[in-house]
């Protein structure tokens, strides 16, 4: 008996195929089975469509496979495939393979690919070999397929019998919600009146979804998911003391909720306000050291940095001294007004503050002269003390100003031959700028110079300095002694 040559059009499968003892595996809409398959017969032509896995999770590759057999005379040749699948599935290209072997497409669509033989490619008997044909292709599940929904998959195809249309056959995919996880990150130095971010990380979330932040369980603000799934709160605290923090995704239609670890934090109280003044600044010159002293209130401890500008200019970074009182040598090199700024970096328990002040530079007088400077400094190692120095030819008296970068690391007077020196122990590797600027004295106008150092890393198991150690050499010294003796 032949095969009809117009194939039913199946929307399911039928009570006649059950009735009739076909096998069904899985069927549509069974989001516990993973994998599934089901088969059924029209007229002499068997079919059975496996999904390897019909409740996949976001991002994983799930493969459908048809499979061709024939139960009766004649034989048919098959045509054409098309696997019809979910348009939030994605076909992996180069996937689609007939009986295990690679296989080009010959069409595809957001929701279909399609693969095509010659007329007497695919034959199936029913008695001989070949006796079947398997057609598979793979599909990576998108972010946008909707969760906890049996997703209907198709299958069609042409052959020398006739057309195949089975609509909605299946076996369905149900998506999974995405598992996910919530980290809130470390939470340190919040203070009573002042904004401090919380920022929490979810995996499995997605942008634009909102992340609630908690302190001891009460909801205090939200954030949204940016684009590496971090969100993230200015949370003003305003009472000091104890507080357990903790950061929770409330779940999507397409994420599972999580929440984070419970975090306990001190909460400090708010830091005292602080004042920077700048002592009024007289008979400032071009090419003349003046002094510029910045005075910060309260003066219960040092500590914190007074940075010194001109504009916008920075001057100098200098240290808080137990006095509250910053200083720098500043040789001005233009006349008129300028606006100096003293910007006070704070200390624990004192908040930080400005100074502003204008200071009137005169012209540099006709009759002074011009002096050098030249500095020198050693081969620098961290942790370990050497001497900079800094030589003054044209006049004597004043000061020398030594810096790093723009941070002073120290002051010295120059003595009668022109020369000012102090120690310096550096504490960072790496390439670093030394500067020194003499102030000038009488009628010598002020001068400065830098040098590029490379400050080596400190030496492993000690302080690297010269000397340090019972070196090699000593030793081989020593017993060589011994044997001569």
């Amino acid at each position: 008996m032949s095969d009809r040559n117009t194939r039913r059009v199946l929307a399911g499968l039928s009570t006649f195929a059950v009735a009739a003892g076909f096998a069904v595996t899985a069927g549509m809409g069974s989001a516990s089975a993973a994998p599934g398959s089901l088969t059924w017969d029209d007229g002499s032509s068997r079919f059975t469509r496996t999904v390897s896995n019909t409740t996949p999770n976001e991002g994983d590759i799930v493969t459908v496979s048809t499979k061709f057999e024939r139960t009766g005379i004649p034989v048919e040749y098959i045509y054409a495939v098309k696997d019809a699948h979910p348009t939030c599935l994605t076909y992996v290209d180069g996937s689609a393979k007939v009986d295990g072997s690679p296989r080009g497409l010959q069409s595809q669509a957001a929701d279909y690919v399609r693969v095509q033989g010659s007329s007497i490619e695919w034959p199936v008997y029913p008695n001989i070999n070949p006796k079947s044909h398997t057609f598979e292709f793979s599909y990576r599940v998108g972010a946008d397929c909707a969760r906890g929904v049996a997703l209907p998959t198709s299958m069609y195809y042409s052959g020398s019998l006739g057309d195949g249309n089975y609509t909605n056959k299946g076996p369905a995919i149900t998506v999974a919600k995405n598992t996910t996880t919530t980290a809130l990150a470390q939470v340190a130095g919040a203070q009573v009146g002042q904004a401090t971010t919380l920022a929490a990380t979810v995996t499995g979330g997605a942008q634009g979804d909102t992340v609630e932040f908690l302190d001891g369980g009460a909801k205090i603000g939200t954030g949204i998911l940016n684009a590496n799934g971090t969100a993230t709160y200015a949370w003003t605290p305003t009472a000091k003391g104890a507080h357990e923090l903790m950061a929770r995704f409330p779940g999507t239609a397409r994420a599972d909720d999580s929440e984070s670890s419970r975090q306990n934090i001190d909460v400090l109280s708010s830091d005292i306000q602080s004042t920077t003044v700048i002592a009024a600044v007289t008979n400032a010159r071009v090419g003349q050291s003046t002094t510029l002293k910045a005075t910060v209130t309260p003066t219960a401890a040092a500590g914190g940095t007074v940075k010194f500008k001109d504009g916008g200019q920075l001057l100098a970074e200098v240290v808080v001294n137990a006095s509250g009182e910053a200083t720098y040598a500043w040789t001005p090199t233009a006349d008129g007004n300028h606006s100096i700024t003293a910007d006070y970096s704070g200390r624990a328990g004192v908040a930080a503050s400005t100074g502003t002040a204008t200071v009137n530079v005169a012209p540099k007088p006709a009759q002074n002269t011009d002096s050098t400077t030249v500095i020198s400094v050693g081969k620098a190692q961290v942790g370990v003390a050497q001497t900079i120095s800094a030589q003054v030819t044209g006049g004597a008296g004043g000061t020398v100003t030594f810096k790093d970068g723009n941070t002073v690391i120290g002051t010295a007077a120059v003595d009668g031959s022109g020369r000012a020196s102090i120690s310096w122990t550096p504490a960072v590797q790496g390439q670093r700028v030394i500067r020194a600027e003499y102030s000038g004295s009488g009628t010598v106008n002020a001068s400065d110079d830098q040098q590029s150092v490379a400050v080596a890393p400190a030496a492993p198991g000690g302080d690297g300095g010269p000397g340090g150690g019972t070196g090699s050499a000593g030793s081989l010294g020593t017993m060589f002694g011994s044997l001569g003796g």
